[in-house]
């Protein structure tokens, strides 16, 4: 055990998990690779769960950093802050959301957070609708109405949390259907829901679910979940917290590959948009965001050097066409992996969209999760020079592949081949 393993260990938390028998301290980083205290170089597919998006060290993001530091690091939301509404400016614009309120926040737990205060406040309902499988962030009211065991620590909770089928596409009552029958299916188990309960506040989904293993349901769920919804008076809250900015490569929100009745009442963001820096947020449509008749304000969130760091990332991935890059990286990889799964007896499913693939392990033969299989993995594809991720609803067994998006096809292909050769040493 190294002697900063056993310092951690005795000044933290049991629960603060770390990966690896022997966990990893990172030191420095550029573009896509990340190296560790002994100097050893690894290709990074996971940047810091998916919020290391543009890629390390970026110049524009790191310059942009310094000079505002070397300005003014702190006022808080009680001060004028020109660069919370710059950016505030361009992410009112980029969500769909007609005339739009943007309150910036300092993660995603406390955007979503945020979301159900508003969402709860403006309906004068403490009943929230929810996913299976689904997982919102670590605070209290977020953990309340996460569907996935492994991420929720207790039952008490403020929200009164129903849950409904449709974010696992391939497994559960409903996987023998096509798409159609499907999201037909779940239409009617909403319905019915609905019809047991009095109105809840809002519907809260991942597009793609992110710490659930990267599954998602056919395209149109969530539109045809509004449709009903809107007849109830509730609202959609979609957390864009992993699938904001571009990564799924087709859209540059989740939501848009559900948006045929327009964009959700609700929008969180957080991890990409600050390329490292600690920026989330929430967006509404004002009479939804201006519905609380107390005080409230952030002294964190908005930061003057987040803002600009986010202003300048922002200002890259758009200038760059990073969501074009992971529609083709990311179609290359996924068609690689698949290819590699193909082969391989315990790799169940290849799923995902752009830069973000997971990939599910079974024990061979059979549909049984296997988490063993997926720690071993992410060793193996460690000694070989790859970081990646793991999650999924079924007891932790699925690979998550989301490498920051200017990832190149070179890199693809290096990191397609470190991971066949993991699955290989594992089966």
């Amino acid at each position: 055990m190294s002697s900063l393993h056993h310092r951690h260990l005795a000044v933290s938390p049991d629960w603060l998990a770390l990966y690896y028998k022997r966990p990893l301290e990172i030191t420095h980083g550029e573009g896509r690779h990340v190296w560790d205290a002994d100097g050893r170089r690894y290709l990074d597919f996971f940047g810091g769960i998916l919020t290391t998006m543009t890629a390390h060290a970026l110049p524009e993001v790191t310059k942009a950093v310094a000079e505002q530091a070397g300005r003014i690091i702190h006022s808080s939301t009680l001060y004028l802050n020109r660069p919370m509404v710059e950016l505030a400016e361009r992410v009112a614009t980029l969500s769909g959301i007609p005339d739009a309120r943007v309150f910036f926040t300092t993660s995603g737990t406390e955007a979503n957070d945020t979301a159900l205060l508003l969402a709860t406040t403006y309906r004068g309902s403490n009943q929230v609708l929810a996913m299976r499988n689904s997982y919102h962030g670590r605070s209290f009211s977020a953990v309340g109405i996460t569907g996935n065991n492994a991420w929720s620590p207790t039952s008490l909770s403020p929200l009164q949390t129903l849950y409904v089928h449709g974010g696992v596409r391939t497994r559960g009552p409903y996987e023998h259907l096509g798409d159609a029958e499907f999201i037909k299916a779940c239409v009617a188990d909403l319905e019915d829901l609905l019809g047991h309960t009095r109105a809840p506040a809002a519907l809260i989904a991942e597009p793609i679910q992110g710490v659930g293993g990267f599954t998602s349901p056919p395209d149109g769920l969530y539109a045809a979940f509004r449709r009903v919804l809107d007849r109830h008076g509730v609202l959609w809250i979609s957390d864009e917290v992993q699938t904001g900015w571009g990564r799924t490569g087709e859209h540059f929100w989740g939501w848009q590959a559900h948006g045929e009745n327009g964009p959700p009442d609700i929008l969180t963001f957080a991890k990409g948009i600050g390329n490292g820096m600690s920026i989330g947020g929430v967006v509404a449509r004002a009479e939804v965001m201006n519905c609380l008749d107390a005080n409230s304000i952030s002294t964190f969130g908005g930061s003057p050097v987040t803002m600009a760091a986010g202003l300048a990332n922002l200002s890259y991935l758009l200038e760059h066409d990073l969501q074009g890059n992971a529609r083709r990286v990311g179609g290359l990889l996924i068609e690689r992996l698949r290819a590699i799964g193909a082969g391989s007896s315990c790799v169940r499913e290849v799923r995902g969209r752009g830069l973000m693939i997971g990939i599910e392990l079974v024990r061979p033969g059979t549909d049984e999760a296997n988490p063993e299989a997926a720690a071993a993995v992410l060793e193996a594809a460690r000694e070989g020079g790859l970081l990646i991720g793991k999650g999924g609803g079924h007891n932790t067994s699925v690979l998550r592949i989301a490498p920051p998006l200017s990832l190149t096809i070179p890199e693809a292909e290096e990191g397609a081949e470190i991971l066949a050769e993991a699955l290989r040493s594992v089966a």
